[in-house]
């Protein structure tokens, strides 16, 4: 199998990567809850031994500096109080080894970056804003055109689009540039408005890899409770652009905000094309929802595809989600699928019904597609204890690729007493991928072999029974190699 572009006939507007912002516990200090009628918000920065203690030892959570809630709020279940224990002393230790981190990420990244401008002929110093940079991601998948058995009329297209724009949107906006425009052929990042589009892609980042403070927004189970939609995952909230004091009014023309610096998302086919950082005050769902409505009144029969990796596909899913809660139709009626590859929860059972009521009637738009033993889309941890859930069709690949339309991915309800075996077993399944890498690259073709980094990683997840592997490599692989079973619309 060989990579091929999109055709000229097949014409896509990427149009926005949006980068992912997550509120951290000191920035969530700065918020009210007005807008929530039930909240629980975890706070890691105010968490000290008196308050870890007092979790353990009292059902009062309400009076916890620890924990936002109502005052006379009382978690009487222990199992519950050590459960919100855990998740305030684990965001402790991510935030503690933050800037150690960050730097070695940094610093590796770009040692990476330099060993392969060597093997590819390029000898210069890598410059992070070039098109030729790539993210840890794009050095362990290097992959950016779509394979060749694939055609715009075939069922995984939707998917496998999707999967690779997931991908895509952890590079820099060079690179996006350069593959969307040169790979591609799609017409975007133009000053003009665009016509002729087929299909409208919008993307959002996930956390990059060894990005900690991040982290801790895919572990927090904080969340709010909003009339009509139903409790909400805190971080992802914020996230995508939620007001202080009142959550996700239709408009905010008439609201100040605190200008911050922020990558503005990346536009296709309006004025508001491709720009630098620079200080704007920033209203992600409101930016992206604009500049949609836009595009989409500038090209009739364009779709709409909605996707994102990891926590990239929980704002993925949230962001139609307000859609409907806005009611704005118009856009809504042209989303032909939202597409999430290892998606964590984002919400309880109301928001569920709010979801599959507004996206999947008359037919299934919402696909939630996890692989394997990923460990994102298994948090929060304790879903009982914060009401998170999944919700939409569940598409599960085994490590084999086989595909199977599940509600809940295998090995959720096993208890603790199980974690010895999985770790016994993550050796067996990770020796498995190690030996599967070399042999889909020998068996199947050039598109499918795996470079010396990845190889490195699986056999380094050999060595170190548990380590988790969050990669987009086996959702690219398992989208393409069982595509043709997933559902495109019904």
């Amino acid at each position: 199998m060989q990579a091929r572009p999109l055709p000229h006939k097949f014409s896509c507007l990427l149009l926005a990567l949006l980068r992912h912002v997550v509120v951290t516990a000191s920035a969530m200090s700065k918020l009210d809850y007005c807008f929530s009628n039930d909240y629980m918000v975890l706070r890691p920065d105010r968490a000290g031994p008196v308050e870890l203690l007092h979790l353990l030892f009292s059902p009062k959570v309400g009076r916890n500096r620890a924990v936002d809630c109502f005052t006379s709020t009382e978690v009487r279940s222990f199992h519950r109080r050590l459960a919100i224990f855990f998740n305030l002393l684990l965001p402790i230790l991510l935030l503690s080894l933050a800037g150690p981190v960050a730097a070695l990420g940094a610093a590796v990244e770009l040692l990476l970056n330099l060993v392969d401008n060597v093997l590819h002929g390029r000898m210069e110093y890598p410059v992070k804003s070039s098109p030729t940079y790539r993210s840890m991601t794009g050095l362990i998948d290097r992959r950016v055109d779509l394979d060749r058995s694939i055609k715009p009329t075939d069922n995984g297209f939707d998917a496998a689009l999707c999967v690779m724009a997931s991908k895509l949107a952890y590079e820099n906006e060079a690179f996006i540039r350069n593959v969307v425009t040169r790979h591609w052929q799609a017409f975007v990042f133009c000053d003009k408005p665009v016509v002729d589009a087929e299909v409208i892609v919008v993307a959002f980042r996930g956390t990059r890899p060894l990005d900690a403070a991040r982290w801790c927004a895919d572990v927090d189970p904080s969340w709010y409770k909003i009339p009509r939609l139903g409790c909400v995952h805190a971080a992802y909230t914020h996230a995508l652009g939620a007001q202080r004091n009142i959550g996700w009014p239709k408009w905010v023309d008439h609201i100040k905000g605190k200008p911050q610096k922020l990558a503005p998302p990346m536009i296709a086919g309006t004025r508001q094309h491709l720009t630098t950082a620079r200080y704007v005050t920033v209203y992600a769902y409101y930016t992206i929802r604009d500049a949609l409505k836009e595009v989409l009144e500038a090209n009739k029969k364009a779709r709409l595809l909605v996707t994102g990796h990891g926590s990239g596909g929980a704002l993925a899913v949230l962001f139609p989600a307000i859609l409907a809660y806005h009611k704005e139709k118009a856009v809504l009626d042209r989303l032909a699928g939202v597409y999430t590859f290892g998606q964590p929860r984002v919400g309880d059972a109301m928001l569920a019904m709010f979801v599959e009521r507004n996206l999947d009637r008359p037919k299934k738009r919402h696909f939630r597609i996890t692989y394997g033993h990923d460990s994102l889309p298994r948090l929060p941890i304790e879903r009982s204890a914060f009401h998170f859930l999944h919700f939409g069709l569940g598409l599960h690949f085994d490590k084999s690729y086989d595909l199977k339309v599940l509600r809940e991915i295998p090995g959720e309800e096993e208890t603790s007493s199980s974690l010895l075996v999985d770790l016994v077993r993550s050796p067996v399944n990770s020796a498995w991928e190690l030996g599967r890498g070399v042999y889909l690259g020998y068996r199947r073709g050039g598109y499918f072999r795996e470079g010396w980094l990845l190889l490195l990683l699986r056999a380094a997840a050999v060595a170190l029974p548990g380590l988790p592997f969050h990669r987009v490599q086996d959702y690219v692989n398992a989208v393409v190699l069982g595509g043709g079973y997933i559902p495109r619309d019904n």
